[in-house]
């Protein structure tokens, strides 16, 4: 399981040129599950991104967590995050997770990111989702929960 989380100002996903999620400051999560991924490792995510000390303080460091800050998270299911470009140009998807498997752990690791009291609106799994988001920093965090 991994994610890419980007610290932002503000963010908005759209479907169909309709309003689906918007946030203010907060982190935009792109969340990608590989095959065999288990709920424990969403759960590791969950308290990462809940807890990851990217917003700055008074003293201008990064000491702040989202919850800190009053933020919220847009959390994007995205597998191609798995996507293999070593050998071709064409990336491969083979080590992400089939997509109800994939569906089901990125639910289950948003509502983890809930039970901890952060503010979470989501993406639409399998849709062709428009992001339209404001870096600030830019800072941009990976991590990969094995």
């Amino acid at each position: 399981m991994k994610f890419v989380a980007q610290r932002v100002s503000r963010a908005r996903l759209t479907v169909d040129a309709e309003p689906v999620s918007e946030i203010g400051r907060g982190l935009v999560v792109y969340f990608g599950v590989k095959a065999g991924d288990v709920e424990r490792q969403a759960e590791k995510c969950a308290e990462k991104i809940a807890r990851l000390r990217v917003f700055e303080d008074d003293a201008g460091k990064m000491n702040l967590s989202v919850a800190d800050v009053g933020g919220e998270v847009l959390f994007v299911s995205q597998f191609t995050l798995y996507g293999d470009a070593r050998k071709g140009n064409r990336p491969s998807f083979t080590e992400a997770e089939r997509p109800e498997r994939a569906d089901a752990l990125y639910l289950y690791a948003a509502e983890r990111l809930r039970a901890l009291g952060i503010p979470v609106k989501l993406g639409v799994f399998g849709a062709h989702m428009v992001i339209e988001q404001v870096n600030d920093g830019p800072v941009t965090i990976i991590y990969e929960a094995t």
